[in-house]
């Protein structure tokens, strides 16, 4: 038990770090930000549970006003603009990438590509476009075609958690709570 929670802080702590990245702006006013790859390491090396739950204690701390996002942006302002759909989906996507994970026989770095694109990418984009459309006031095409402006980035993000995750399991195999 103190270990999870040891680890899931210290992914927060991560996410949170992936933050002082400075933000590239693309589509409207979301950011490009390191972040999403914390999310994915999340429920690679963490697992579905403990990744969303870091990703869970990550969100509350911003929630309290910490400027913990790219940018320096936080408070409960952050929950209500154009981004309110990828910080819906950072839980939901930490927990698929982990469940993916968990579930597949695949070695680690293809697990883990795949879990990020899976979930660090499908689930992410699937609730960011969502949030972006109500939020712009834009169709889910319109939204789509500003969201797709991340895609490439994203895939390089996917690729560098298998990486990540495949050099833990190479390094400390037992770090990698995600396949204990």
């Amino acid at each position: 038990m103190e270990r999870s929670l040891t680890h899931i802080a210290l992914f927060a702590a991560l996410i949170a770090v992936l933050g002082l990245v400075p933000p590239l702006y693309l589509a409207g006013a979301v950011p490009v930000t390191a972040q999403t790859l914390g999310v994915m390491l999340c429920g690679t090396v963490l697992g579905a549970r403990r990744g969303a739950l870091a990703v869970l204690l990550f969100l509350l701390l911003v929630a309290l006003g910490l400027p913990l996002l790219s940018g320096g942006r936080g408070g409960l302002g952050v929950f209500v603009g154009p981004s309110v759909g990828y910080l819906v989906g950072f839980p939901l996507a930490a927990f698929v990438a982990g469940w993916i994970m968990e579930r597949t026989t695949l070695p680690p770095f293809w697990a883990a590509t795949a879990g990020g694109v899976i979930g660090g990418i499908g689930v992410m984009y699937v609730c960011g476009i969502t949030g972006m459309a109500i939020v712009l006031d834009k169709t889910l095409a319109e939204a789509a075609l500003l969201g797709l402006a991340f895609l490439p980035g994203d895939m390089i993000k996917a690729v560098l958690a298998g990486l990540v995750t495949q050099g833990i399991a190479r390094a400390r195999p037992g770090a990698l709570l995600a396949r204990a």
